[in-house]
């Protein structure tokens, strides 16, 4: 199998990810519109306060007494209103946004669970389960809560400051030129720290999911870890993904968090100069106290906004990390397509043919070699083997899990690509040696094969497949509750569950790989039997190692070196002494 690999190399595009993050936000134009509203109001209110203070101070007077109390009184009374009015729309926009944030999230997760039911299994072969989680909750986590608070931020800083600029400049123009000298200052400085955090930002992200991947590993493996007493070197390497993980939160924390205090180092250097020169020009009476006043909290209105988004930079520059992250996930290549006149596969006959079929997962290491097998309808063809001789890629290639490298797979004298992917998948029942099991009762579970089967359906599988007398024990009986991943029942019935759930499952060809390794022999035997009863007239597919079990087969094919070494009924390639001889005589010496 492919090498597992947490992330793909993909050159960045910032751009680009903005604008397809941003285009969510297009569903939500309403709300958005009504957002911009808000904050336009509330922005308004706040920006006419420093006007008002102005006014009040000037109220005050240049000397003792000359304060006209009335006048300071009213000003004090319509600060009072502008704030609270202004506090009143932050808090809706707030709210509002932090709806637009969730909905957005909630559209981004529907899409990259659709987009992970339509990708081929390669792709689950070469990432990380832990890895592929972490996208679909951290990642999105991280672009919801930017969209809710950021987003928020920024366009208030925007109104903010385009607002603070414009009164400052109807209080004294020249005076808005020693605000202006430090502008390009914080915007060069901003750029540049950007560009250093980016990739660190990624990094950090990418460590995030590895670390997931890793604990997901270890926590499904927790028992063999514990049979294998490899707590302590578990614990060191997962310290050592741990630690790298912390170093690249720390780097990308570290040179991100520069930027604020330097926005604000600027931005006070900018007030200095404004006090500065609004000095000389007050007493060269171009200006008068009340202007100095105004335009003084204007520049703290201008340069706050400058200094919040700088603080808030590490924030958004994760979210970009991250949709980076999720939409890598949705540019990924879906399963290969139907052919335009690709046809349902209806009345299935069951004859298969593999006519020099190759295939490799990588170029350099190929796995079959020339593979031809006739499949008869409603024979039994057992594929036997040593382990990693390519039994189970014979069965990815008929299921189109993956598609040969050259060569043709042929269903009932037809190509097998010329049918729907669905329908040539339905004209097979499935069971692995790796069971799957849902959260669910015991007959969600069985009926999983077949939506809408009856209860005696059910049951009648269930007899089938050995299983129905453990399962009247249970205290519940088909309606018991199946825990996560089949926690509260053993192995071997869980395999047994799968094996009723692909026998009440109406296809004419069955695919066993490995299906009744979890099980002792008598009951292995048993339910042998019951298939041989209940796919008669069907082409079944076993792969086995236990020999003993597929002597019946009408056709036993032994692979090795990625070729058919051999090929006969048991008997037949008993007699010629080979292979299949060798690994009989193996297992029963």
């Amino acid at each position: 199998m492919p090498l597992l690999s947490s992330q793909t190399a993909r050159p960045k595009d910032t751009k680009g990810t903005l604008r397809r993050l941003l285009s969510y936000l297009n569903a939500y134009r309403v709300p958005m519109a009504i957002g911009l509203i808000l904050s336009i109001t509330g922005n308004l209110f706040a920006l006419y306060g420093p006007k008002l203070a102005g006014k009040a101070i000037g109220a005050i007077g240049d000397g003792a007494g000359m304060a006209n109390f009335p006048r300071i009184y009213h000003y004090l009374k319509l600060l009072l209103v502008l704030y609270v009015g202004s506090a009143v729309c932050t808090f809706l926009l707030s709210v509002l946004m932090m709806k637009v944030g969730r909905s957005v999230g909630k559209k981004l997760r529907s899409e990259v669970f659709d987009k992970l039911m339509t990708m081929p299994v390669g792709y689950f072969d070469t990432h990380q389960t832990g890895d592929i989680i972490s996208r679909v909750s951290y990642d999105i986590d991280v672009i919801s809560n930017s969209l809710s608070t950021d987003v928020v931020q920024i366009l208030s800083s925007l109104i903010t400051v385009v607002g603070a600029f414009i009164m400052m400049l109807t209080i004294c123009p020249p005076l808005v030129l020693a605000v202006l000298i430090t502008i390009p200052l914080s915007i060069f400085y901003t750029r540049y720290i950007t560009r250093k955090a980016r990739p660190l930002l990624s990094a950090r992200s990418a460590m995030y999911g590895q670390m997931n991947g890793y604990s997901e590993e270890m926590f499904s493996g927790q028992k063999t870890i514990q049979a294998y007493a490899h707590e302590e070197l578990t614990l060191t390497e997962f310290d050592g993904i741990n630690e790298q993980t912390c170093e690249a939160f720390f780097n990308a924390d570290y040179i991100s968090s520069k930027i604020g205090p330097s926005i604000g180092f600027i931005n006070n250097l900018s007030l200095a100069l404004t006090a500065m020169f609004g000095s000389i020009f007050y007493m060269k009476s171009i200006i008068d106290l009340s202007q100095i006043s105004s335009f003084v909290l204007y520049t703290r209105k201008f340069s706050g906004p400058i200094n919040e988004v700088a603080n808030i930079a590490n924030e958004i520059l994760s979210s970009l990390a991250a949709a980076e992250r999720v939409f890598n996930l949705l540019n990924e290549s879906d399963e290969i397509a139907d052919l335009k006149d690709a046809v349902e596969l209806t009345d299935v006959r069951g004859e298969v043919e593999l006519e020099d079929v190759n295939f490799s997962y990588r170029p350099e290491k190929p796995i079959l070699r020339d593979i031809n097998i006739h499949a008869e309808a409603g024979k039994m063809i057992a594929i036997v083997g040593p382990t990693g001789s390519g039994k189970t890629t014979i069965i990815n290639l008929l299921m189109r899990f993956y598609e040969p490298v050259s060569g043709q797979i042929y269903v009932d004298d037809t190509p097998h690509e010329h049918f729907t992917m669905e329908s040539l998948r339905r004209a097979y029942a499935l069971v692995l040696q790796d069971t799957w099991v849902f959260h669910g009762t015991i007959y969600d579970n069985i009926a999983y094969g077949r939506i809408g089967a009856s209860r005696d359906e059910v049951v009648a599988a269930a007899k089938a497949a050995h299983i129905h007398h453990y399962i009247m024990c249970l205290p519940q009986g088909y309606d018991t509750v199946i825990t996560e991943d089949g926690g509260n029942i053993s192995k071997g019935q869980k395999q047994l569950l799968t094996i009723a759930r692909a026998m009440l499952y109406d296809a004419k060809m069955l695919i066993l790989d490995e299906a009744t390794s979890n099980v002792d022999t008598r009951t292995e035997r048993r339910i042998q039997k019951a298939m041989r009863t209940l796919m008669k007239d069907k082409t079944c597919f076993v792969i086995a190692h236990r020999l003993s079990t597929i002597q019946n087969a009408d056709t036993i094919l032994v692979i090795g070196n990625g070729t058919v070494a051999e090929a006969g009924t048991h008997e037949e390639l008993m007699a010629k002494k080979g292979r299949y001889y060798n690994l009989y005589q193996a297992q029963f010496e």
